[in-house]
């Protein structure tokens, strides 16, 4: 089963956009399939994660990293699952 990661943010947000920049070709590389979710159009997510977007989290809703991708983090979620 291909691991999928969620990645909460804002099209608006900058920081936001230049993470999934740099996570899309990390997907194709390392197997995982990338979710993008927009916070503004839920309000529970909304309230969750505020202004801490971009936030990189598994499918269960542990958080990998925030505000600016961490490679090492990424790969070290990818190695405990491998």
């Amino acid at each position: 089963m291909t691991p999928t990661l969620m990645l909460y943010g804002r099209e608006y947000c900058g920081l936001c956009l230049t993470m999934r920049e740099q996570l899309l070709p990390l997907a194709s590389d390392h197997g995982f399939v990338l979710q993008w979710v927009d916070i503004d159009d839920d309000d529970a997510l909304e309230a969750l994660y505020g202004e801490l977007v971009p936030v990189l989290a598994t499918i269960n809703g542990e958080e990998i990293c925030h505000y600016h991708l961490d490679a090492q983090a990424l790969d070290d979620w990818l190695a405990k699952i491998r």
